[in-house]
C-alpha cells in the first residue's frame, strides 16, 4: 500500500473585502481588463467553474404603474392596455405551459401600486375581490405554487414589513432593483423624476426590511442612466452594507440601460460593452467571492465570454416560452447557444432555482414552511434545480434529457475538479471539501469524474461484472422504529402505506431457504423490522433454522440495528452476541441502516435509531469478530453533498482500521411512498447525475481499501445500473428472487433479475460477467448452472400471525 500522503487542497483563503476608500479608488482604473484577473479569480473561489441561470416564465401581472421612469416601456397608462390585470386563469395557463417546458420559476413583474394613481386599477381590483395589487399578487402566487408546483419570484416594488411577511409565505424569493443610490437622479431632468417609488432611501428601506424578514432578495444597479462611476460604486457599497448586515441579498444584477423608442431617453447614449464589464469587475472586487453577480445576456450585444471574464457567475432568468416584457426588443438567447458561450468562456452552465442554494440548504431560516415541499421537490442535493424526470425505482424515465447540461462529451482541459481527480489518481486522499466538489461535477467535469472512476475500476478489479444468486427474506414489516423515510415498516403510524403487517414464521423461512437453494442460490439475505416481540434469541433461531434447512447456504443477515437490539435484549456485549450469531450460522452482515452517517441528518430522518457512532461500533465489532459486512448509503432526501462526503470518509476510516467491508452499495432514496416525502419534507431522491456520480466518487474516494462498488438494479433500473458499470461500479448485487423494501416505497423494477439478465446487461457494454458468492469468491460451475435452470417461485406465505410463534 502507498505511504499516506496529506489531503490535497484546491482553494485559497479569500482576500479581505475592499474598504470603501479602496472601492471608490477603482474609478481611477480605466480599462476593465486591469481588474478582470482578480475579479475572475474571486468568482472562481466562490462559484467554481459553474455559471447558473433560472429557467422561468415571465408574468406581467399588471403594467399599470404610478411611477414614470423616463427609460421604461413596461409601464403603460390605462388607455394603452386592453385590461389592467392578467386574470388568475391566464397566469396559471402561462405557468402550466412553462412547467411543461421544464421551467421552475414564475417571475411576477408589475408596476408599483397603480391603484394609488389610477381609478381603473382600483375598479379592476374591486371586481377581482381585492383592495390592493399586492393582495391580488399574494392570491395568484399562492395558486401558482399549489396548482403548478412552480416557484414565484416577486418583483413587487416597495413593500412594508407586513407586506413582506405575507408575501414570504407564497414566494421563496423577491426582487427590488436599487438601480442607483444617487438622489441626484430623482431631481428634475433626471430619469427618476416624478417616480416616488424610485427614491433611493425608500428602496433601501424595503431592502432593509426584507433582511429583517429573512427574505432572499435580488437587487442590483442600472448603469448608463446618467450616473457617474463614483455613484455606481456608492450604490454597490450601499447594497454590500445590507448584505453584510443581514445575509439576505442572494444576487446583485449589473444591468445596462437600453434606449427605447417612445421614451424620454430614446436618444440617450447606451453604456459601452467596456463600461458594463468595468462595472461587473468592480462589483466583484467590492462583493468578493460569495455574492452572486448577474448580467442579463439578452441585453448584451458583445461577446458573452467577456461578462464571464469580468466576474459574473449567473445569467439570470431565461425563458423558453415568454418574452422579456421589460425589454421586449431583446429576445432571450437560445439555451444551447448560452451553454456553448459559457463553455467557451471556460465555465459550465447549470440550472438553478429562483432561490439560491445556500438558502435552500438553510430553508428553516430563509424559506417559509409553506414552501418547503415545493422547493425540495424542484431541487437537487446542491440546492440547484433538479434536472430531468428520472427517479429511483420508477421505470420508463431517464432518457438523454436527464443528463442535459451535465454530461458533455469532451471534458474541458482544466478545472478545479480536474485537478482533484488527477491528484486523487496519484494517491492523495481528497478531504471533505474536495469530495463535495466531485459530487457537484457537471458537463465536462461529470464526464471526467466518471471516466476516471471507470479507468480506476478497470485497473483495480478488472472488467468482469460480478453478481450473486441470492434470495431476500424480509421476515417482518412490523417495527418499533419510526424512520421517516421507510414505507416498509408497519405500525399504527404507518397503516396508510403499502401492504399489510406480516410476520414470517420459522417454517416458512426454512421453506424459502430450501427453495432458494433448489433455484441455485448461494446466499439468503435476511432482514426485517424490529418487531416488539423480537429479542436476540429471535435472530439466533432464524440463523439456526436457515442452516438446518440448508447447511451449505450462506446466511447474510441482520442490520447493525438488529444486532444492537439483539445484544441489548439479551444483556450481552456486542462481541459476545456477534460470536453467538456466528456460532448459530451467521456468515456476514448487510451494512444497511447506515442511511447517512451524520447525526444531524439521522436526527431528522430516524431520531430513535442508532447514531453514527453506534452504527460504526456494531460494524467494527462484526469485523473484529471475523464477520465481513457490506456498507451502504441511502441518499437523495434531506441531506447534501457535504454529508455524502463525510459518509464516505467515515467508511474509508473504518475500512482502514478493520478491513472488513466487502463492498459499497449506493441506495438511491425511493420517494414515492416514503412518509417524509408525502409530508413534503424530502426531495424526490437523487437526480440521475447524482446517482451515477455516487458510484464514481465512491470508487475514487474508497480506493484501494474497498474494492467493490455495487449498482442496485432494483433502485436504478437495469439501463442505469449498466451506466453505473461504466462509471466505477463493478458489481450488480443479487438476483434477489423476492424484494419487499424498495417495492414498499414504490419501486417497480421487478423482484428478480435472473443470471441470464445479469450477463446480458454486462454483455451489452462489452464486459464479461461471472457469478460470485457473498464474499466475492468463485462459485462452482455445477452450482452456478442450477440457477440457469431455476423453476418458477412458489407463492409466498406472509401470515398475519405466525403459525408457530418466534421465540420472545
Amino acid at each position: 500500500m502507498n505511504a499516506p500522503v496529506p489531503p490535497l487542497t484546491t482553494t485559497r483563503a479569500p482576500a479581505a473585502p475592499l474598504s470603501s476608500e479602496a472601492a471608490l479608488a477603482l474609478t481611477e482604473v480605466a480599462d476593465w481588463r486591469e481588474l478582470a484577473v482578480e475579479a475572475s479569480t474571486l468568482r472562481d473561489a466562490g462559484w467554481g467553474s459553474v455559471v447558473t441561470y433560472s429557467r422561468k416564465v415571465f408574468v406581467p401581472l399588471t403594467q399599470l404603474c404610478r411611477d414614470v421612469c423616463h427609460y421604461c416601456t413596461f409601464a403603460k397608462t390605462p388607455r394603452r392596455l386592453e385590461k389592467p390585470y392578467l386574470l388568475p386563469d391566464e397566469v396559471l395557463e402561462i405557468a402550466r405551459a412553462g412547467a411543461a417546458m421544464g421551467c421552475k420559476e414564475v417571475l411576477f413583474t408589475l408596476g408599483d401600486q397603480p391603484e394609488l394613481r389610477y381609478a381603473r386599477a382600483r375598479t379592476a381590483l374591486a371586481e377581482l375581490g381585492f383592495a390592493r395589487t399586492l393582495d391580488y399578487l399574494a392570491y395568484v402566487a399562492a395558486r401558482v405554487v399549489k396548482e403548478t408546483g412552480l416557484l414565484p419570484h416577486l418583483n413587487a416594488g416597495l413593500l412594508s414589513a407586513a407586506d413582506l411577511a405575507r408575501l414570504r409565505s407564497v414566494a421563496p424569493s423577491m426582487g427590488l432593483m436599487l438601480e442607483s443610490a444617487s438622489e441626484r437622479l430623482c431631481q428634475r431632468g433626471g430619469p427618476h423624476f416624478g417616480s416616488p417609488d424610485k427614491v433611493p432611501a425608500r428602496r433601501l428601506e424595503t431592502l432593509r426590511l426584507a433582511g429583517e424578514a429573512r427574505v432572499p432578495m435580488t437587487s442590483g444597479i442600472l448603469i448608463g442612466i446618467g450616473e457617474t462611476r463614483r455613484e455606481r460604486i456608492e450604490s454597490l457599497l450601499a447594497l454590500r452594507a445590507l448584505a453584510d448586515r443581514y445575509g439576505h441579498l442572494q444576487e446583485v444584477i449589473v444591468q445596462n440601460f437600453r434606449a427605447k423608442p417612445g421614451t424620454r431617453m430614446h436618444a440617450a447614449p447606451e453604456p459601452s460593452a467596456d463600461e458594463l464589464c468595468w462595472t461587473i469587475a468592480a462589483a466583484r472586487l467590492i462583493f468578493g467571492p460569495g455574492m452572486s453577480l448577474q448580467a442579463p445576456p439578452n441585453l448584451y450585444a458583445g461577446d458573452l465570454a467577456d461578462l464571464v471574464q469580468a466576474g459574473i457567475n449567473d445569467w439570470g432568468g431565461v425563458s423558453p416560452l415568454t418574452p422579456d416584457h421589460v425589454n421586449p426588443e431583446a429576445p432571450w438567447p437560445n439555451l444551447e447557444r448560452l451553454a456553448a458561450d459559457t463553455e467557451r468562456a471556460g465555465s459550465m452552465l447549470a440550472e438553478r432555482l429562483t432561490v439560491y442554494p445556500r438558502y435552500v440548504q438553510d430553508k428553516t431560516t430563509w424559506i417559509a414552511p409553506e414552501l418547503h415541499a415545493a422547493v425540495l421537490r424542484l431541487s437537487d442535493g446542491a440546492g440547484l434545480a433538479r434536472v430531468g424526470q428520472w427517479a429511483a425505482g420508477v421505470p420508463g424515465f431517464g432518457d438523454h434529457d436527464d443528463l442535459r447540461d451535465v454530461a458533455l462529451p469532451v471534458p474541458r482541459l482544466a478545472s478545479p475538479i480536474a485537478r482533484i481527480v488527477t491528484q486523487t489518481l496519484e494517491g492523495r486522499v481528497p478531504d471533505a471539501a474536495q469530495i463535495e466538489q466531485l459530487f457537484d461535477a457537471r458537463g465536462g467535469d461529470f464526464t471526467r469524474v466518471c471516466a476516471a472512476a471507470d479507468a480506476l475500476r478497470a485497473a483495480s478489479v478488472g472488467d468482469t461484472v460480478t453478481y450473486a444468486v441470492v434470495r431476500n427474506i424480509n421476515y417482518t414489516n412490523v417495527c418499533l422504529y419510526k424512520c421517516s423515510f421507510c414505507a416498509f415498516s408497519k405500525g399504527r403510524a404507518h397503516e396508510n402505506l403499502r401492504g399489510r403487517p406480516y410476520l414470517v414464521d420459522l417454517d416458512e423461512i426454512q421453506r424459502r431457504v430450501r427453495e432458494a437453494w433448489d433455484r441455485g442460490a448461494t446466499e439468503v439475505c435476511m432482514q426485517g423490522g424490529i418487531h416488539p416481540a423480537f429479542t436476540g434469541r429471535t435472530y439466533l433461531d432464524i440463523c439456526r433454522a436457515a442452516k438446518a434447512a440448508v447447511p451449505d447456504i450462506h446466511v447474510h443477515a441482520f442490520s447493525p440495528l438488529e444486532v444492537s437490539h439483539g445484544a441489548r435484549t439479551l444483556g450481552l456485549s456486542l462481541p459476545d452476541y456477534l460470536q453467538a450469531l456466528r456460532e448459530a450460522g451467521l456468515g456476514s452482515l448487510p451494512g444497511t441502516a447506515a442511511e447517512i452517517l451524520d447525526d444531524g441528518i439521522r436526527r431528522q430522518i430516524a431520531p430513535d435509531k442508532l447514531d453514527t457512532q453506534g452504527w460504526l461500533q456494531v460494524v467494527g465489532a462484526a469485523h473484529r469478530a471475523g464477520l465481513r459486512t457490506t456498507s451502504t448509503i441511502m441518499f437523495g432526501h434531506v441531506e447534501g453533498y457535504a454529508h455524502w462526503a463525510r459518509h464516505l470518509l467515515r467508511l474509508r476510516r473504518l475500512q482502514r482500521e478493520t478491513g472488513g467491508l466487502t463492498e459499497f452499495v449506493p441506495l438511491p432514496f425511493v420517494h414515492m411512498e416514503a412518509p417524509m416525502y408525502l409530508r413534503g419534507q424530502a426531495r424526490k431522491g437523487p437526480t440521475l447525475r447524482e446517482a451515477i456520480l455516487m458510484h464514481a466518487v465512491a470508487r475514487l474516494v474508497l480506493h484501494p481499501l474497498v474494492p467493490n462498488i455495487q449498482a442496485s438494479w432494483v433502485k436504478l433500473g437495469p439501463p442505469w445500473a449498466q451506466r453505473c458499470l461504466q462509471a466505477g461500479a463493478n458489481d450488480l448485487g443479487g438476483t434477489l428472487m423476492n424484494e419487499s423494501i424498495s417495492r414498499a416505497a414504490g419501486a417497480a423494477h421487478g423482484q428478480e433479475f435472473a443470471p441470464a439478465e445479469m450477463e446480458a446487461l454486462a454483455a451489452g457494454i462489452g464486459r464479461p460477467s461471472r457469478q460470485r458468492n457473498t464474499l466475492y469468491g468463485a462459485v462452482d460451475p455445477a452450482r452456478a448452472g442450477v440457477a440457469w435452470r431455476a423453476a418458477p417461485l412458489h407463492e409466498l406465505s406472509n401470515a398475519a400471525l405466525p403459525r408457530r410463534p418466534l421465540p420472545a
